[in-house]
């Protein structure tokens, strides 16, 4: 129990590292029991409609204005409690952290008596993207067609020829404008995200919005594949861009070729990563980051750079059993743990970054300045200054 004047976050500060790991696995799962509670209640809340006599028109407003739920918060817990009025096993999914409100939302409407167990079972601890996946297999839907349109242009202020007259706000609306008296002007929806989504087993729709260069550069290819692709799909343009891109980044960045030639061996107290040794340390690690924590290996698959186990500067060589793949973050992480966070720091204030300095080549080339403070720090914190400037 927390003392008088003591707040949640000093009464954790003073916690060791793993009495706070375990605090928070403890308090995550008492979390989702409540939380399951809270939905089995509510489903039994909402057959007896008992928001009516307390002055609410749906169970919804009374989630939102009595309960103070957000409006994301209420409808996910609204669709949870009637899906487990009509299968109950989801409230011991729910408590166990085999499930999750997201995946109860995006199953619940196609479940059956007769397909809901194995269902459930199948999203059992999967993410969101892999129940997207799995609903695209329950309700497959027909492809859209391939459409490459013009959005219409976005809407701008409009600047008044006297200077006396009032200002137009900047980011108002000209049809809000023209009408002060239907209401305040608001901002400009912001624009919509990139969607990759799937419509069915091995079909997704993939939407994105494009600049006038780029979509010249989409009619121009058009043009010249008419003889392969008499339609001009872009879907077939796209793959065949993907195919193309994807060989040049695995080459670059994996050494990844048809023909490899003979492996030599790299020179003693050399930073240079052979690429023969790129080509294992990937098929071996399997392009992901290889760090074990406690409980499971990262699952990263982005920022990965090549990790020496042995630091360079401690006579470490770049062969396959010493070097493995690791996310940038762990990267960081693992400098940091070995050299100290002085040696960590260092690199956040100037030290030279990229993998011909600090013996570390990173997979996605030298990190840009800004990056610093998420770059792994090398060996170069063991010498006694810094760099300046290129060699």
């Amino acid at each position: 129990m927390l003392q008088m004047g003591m707040t949640p976050m000093t009464s954790f500060a003073e916690l060791p590292d793993k009495s706070l790991i375990a605090a928070v696995r403890t308090l995550a799962g008492n979390e989702r029991q409540a939380m399951a509670r809270l939905v089995a209640s509510l489903a039994e809340f909402d057959s007896r409609r008992l928001y009516l006599g307390e002055g609410c028109s749906s169970l919804f407003t009374y989630c939102t204005q009595v309960l103070r739920l957000s409006e994301h918060a209420a409808y996910g817990r609204i669709e949870a409690a009637r899906a487990a009025r009509r299968f109950p096993v989801i409230l011991g999914l729910l408590a166990a952290g085999a499930i999750n409100l997201t995946t109860v939302g995006l199953l619940a409407r196609h479940l059956t008596q007769a397909n809901h167990k194995e269902v459930l079972a199948s999203a059992t601890h999967k993410a969101k993207g892999k129940v997207e996946r799995l609903v695209a297999g329950l309700s497959p839907q027909p492809d859209v067609p391939s459409t490459v349109r013009k959005l219409p242009a976005a809407a701008l202020p409009r600047v008044s020829p006297h200077p006396a007259a009032a200002p137009v706000p900047a980011l108002a609306d000209v049809s809000e404008v023209d009408s002060q008296s239907k209401g305040p002007a608001s901002a400009p929806r912001p624009p919509r995200p990139a969607v990759v989504a799937p419509l069915a087993p091995e079909r997704y729709k993939v939407q994105l919005t494009i600049s006038r260069e780029t979509h010249d550069k989409l009619r121009r290819v058009q043009d010249l594949m008419r003889h392969a692709n008499p339609d001009g799909d872009p879907a077939v343009i796209f793959d065949r861009a993907l195919t193309v891109l994807l060989e040049q980044l695995e080459k670059r960045k994996l050494a990844s070729t048809a023909l490899p030639r003979p492996a030599h061996a790299s020179k003693p107290r050399s930073r240079h990563i052979p690429s023969a040794v790129k080509r294992e340390i990937w098929a071996r690690d399997g392009g992901q980051c290889a760090f074990r924590g406690n409980l499971e290996r990262c699952a990263e698959k982005g920022f990965l750079e090549y990790h020496h186990v042995i630091p360079y500067a401690e006579g470490g060589e770049a062969v396959a059993t010493n070097i493995e793949l690791r996310c940038r973050a762990h990267n960081a992480y693992e400098s940091e743990r070995h050299f100290g966070p002085r040696g960590f720091m260092l690199a956040r204030e100037g030290w030279p970054v990229g993998g011909d300095r600090l013996g570390l080549d990173l997979v996605d080339g030298c990190a840009p300045p800004h990056a610093l403070e998420s770059t792994s720090v090398c060996e170069r914190t063991k010498y006694n200054k810094p760099m300046s400037g290129a060699r």
